[in-house]
C-alpha cells in the first residue's frame, strides 16, 4: 500500500513535490513541453530523451503517449494549427465580407507563426492530412472553411481554387521568410550552421550604398501591402465570374 499511496512527509524530507503535486503525464503535456522546447533550443537540438528529462521522467515514459517523434512533431503541427483556430480574430465564416474574412485568417496565422518562430517550418514540411493540401492551411477543416467562406461569397469553384492556391503560396513564402529572420531553421537542419559576421560587400558598391536600407525590418508593412494586392487580385478573378 506504501506504493500506491506515497509518503507525503519523506517526499517533503527529499525537497521533492507532495504527491498531490506532481503533474501526471499526458499526450498534450509532452506535446506543449516539445513546443515549449522547440521554441527555446530549436527543432534540430529536439530528441525524446532531452524532452523526457524536461518533464522529469524517462523518454521511455513518453512512448505510451506518442509512439514516435515523428507522431510527436506531427502533434506539434496539429497544436499551432488549432492556435490560429483558436484565435480571437479569426472567423469560421465572413460576417464582414471575403477580404475581412480572409485578412483575419492570414493575420491568425501570421501571429502564430511569430509566436512560434522555430516551429513554424513544421508547418511546412510534415505531411498534411492529404498530399493536395497546400500549408499552412494544411487541414481539410481548414480548407473547407476557406472555400466554402469564399463560394458563399460569390466566388465561382475554380475562382475559390485558385484563390487558396495564391492565398497559401503568399503566406507560405512571406511567414517562412520572416521566421529566418527570428532564429528559424528554414533549409535541412544537417547542413544549417550558425552564422556570424556579415559579408564584406567592398566589391559591390551599389549593395553596399543601399546595405542600412537594406537591412530594415519592413516585414509587416510588406506583409500588409502584398496581402492586399493579393485580395485586389482574388477580387478580379470573382467578378469576371460574376460578370460572366
Amino acid at each position: 500500500m506504501a506504493q500506491d499511496y506515497p509518503d507525503a512527509d519523506l517526499a517533503a524530507v527529499n525537497d521533492e513535490p507532495p504527491p498531490s503535486g506532481r503533474v501526471p503525464l499526458s499526450r498534450q503535456r509532452i506535446v506543449d513541453a516539445a513546443l515549449d522546447y522547440i521554441d527555446a533550443q530549436g527543432l534540430p537540438g529536439l530528441t525524446m530523451r532531452r524532452l523526457g528529462e524536461q518533464l522529469g521522467v524517462e523518454a521511455m515514459a513518453l512512448y505510451r503517449y506518442v509512439p514516435s517523434k515523428e507522431d510527436l512533431l506531427d502533434a506539434v503541427v496539429e497544436d499551432l494549427v488549432a492556435q490560429v483556430r483558436a484565435d480571437d480574430v479569426v472567423l469560421d465564416e465572413p460576417r464582414d465580407g471575403w477580404q475581412d474574412f480572409l485578412q483575419r485568417m492570414a493575420h491568425g496565422v501570421r501571429r502564430m507563426a511569430l509566436a512560434h518562430p522555430k516551429a513554424f517550418p513544421l508547418v511546412a514540411s510534415r505531411p498534411a492530412e492529404a498530399p493536395w493540401l497546400r500549408p499552412p492551411l494544411r487541414s481539410l477543416e481548414w480548407v473547407e472553411t476557406f472555400l466554402s467562406g469564399l463560394l458563399a461569397e460569390g466566388f465561382s469553384d475554380d475562382a475559390a481554387i485558385d484563390g487558396y492556391r495564391a492565398y497559401t503560396s503568399f503566406l507560405l513564402g512571406h511567414l517562412l521568410l520572416e521566421v529566418a529572420v527570428h532564429g528559424a531553421d528554414v533549409g535541412p537542419l544537417d547542413v544549417l550552421d550558425d552564422q556570424t559576421g556579415e559579408p564584406g560587400t567592398a566589391e559591390y558598391p551599389t549593395v553596399s550604398r543601399l546595405r542600412r536600407p537594406l537591412s530594415e525590418d519592413r516585414s509587416a508593412v510588406e506583409f500588409e501591402e502584398a496581402l492586399e494586392a493579393l485580395l485586389d487580385r482574388m477580387t478580379v478573378a470573382r467578378n469576371a465570374h460574376v460578370r460572366g
